[in-house]
C-alpha cells in the first residue's frame, strides 16, 4: 500500500494580484525578509501563470541586474550575490524539462541543495522525490487577464518567518 507523505502546513496566505505590480510589490516584500538567505521556495502554476515573472522581480529587488532568463533548458541558473556585506548565493531552477533523475547527481543538485543559499524551483513535481520540502511554497492560479489568485503555504519555520 503506497504511504501517503503529509507536508506539514504552519500557515497559508491568500493574495490577488490584480497586475503584474502587485506580484512585483510582493516578491519587494519578501526580498526584505532575512530568512531569505537560507530558504527554498517552490513556485506551483500552469505555464504562463507568472512563477519565473515573480522570480525575475524577486532576483531583481536582490540586487540581479539586467535580464533574468528562465533556466527551462539550463535546468539551474546560479547567483552571486551580497547581503548585508556576505556572500549571498541563489540558484534558480526550472525543472518544467527535467526528466532524468541521474541528471540531478550528474549536475551536482544535491550539493546545490545542501548548501547555504536561497533555492527557488519551478516546476518542483518534476524532481519529485529528489528535492527536500520546500520552506514556502507558492501556488499562483491565473484569472482574468494580468489577475492572479496566490496562495502562499508556509512549510517550516523559516517559511512562517518568510510570511510574517
Amino acid at each position: 500500500m503506497p504511504s501517503t507523505v503529509h507536508l506539514p502546513i504552519l500557515e497559508t496566505r491568500s493574495l490577488h494580484w490584480p497586475n503584474e505590480a502587485a506580484c512585483e510589490a510582493s516578491a519587494t516584500a519578501l526580498a526584505r525578509r532575512p530568512g531569505l538567505q537560507n530558504a527554498y521556495i517552490e513556485l506551483h502554476g500552469p505555464l504562463g501563470a507568472g512563477k519565473t515573472t515573480f522570480v525575475r522581480h524577486l532576483l531583481h529587488a536582490l540586487g540581479v541586474p539586467g535580464h533574468v532568463k528562465s533556466p527551462t533548458y539550463a535546468v539551474m541558473e546560479p547567483y552571486e550575490l551580497e547581503r548585508a556585506g556576505a556572500p549571498f548565493n541563489v540558484w534558480h531552477f526550472d525543472f518544467y524539462r527535467f526528466n532524468d533523475p541521474q541528471e540531478w547527481e550528474d549536475a551536482g543538485f544535491r550539493d546545490v541543495f545542501a548548501s547555504r543559499g536561497l533555492k527557488l524551483a519551478e516546476w518542483p513535481e518534476q524532481a519529485a522525490g529528489l528535492l527536500p520540502v520546500a520552506d514556502l511554497r507558492i501556488d499562483i492560479e491565473p484569472l482574468d487577464g494580468d489577475a492572479r489568485r496566490v496562495r502562499c503555504t508556509a512549510q517550516s519555520t523559516t517559511g512562517m518567518e518568510l510570511l510574517a
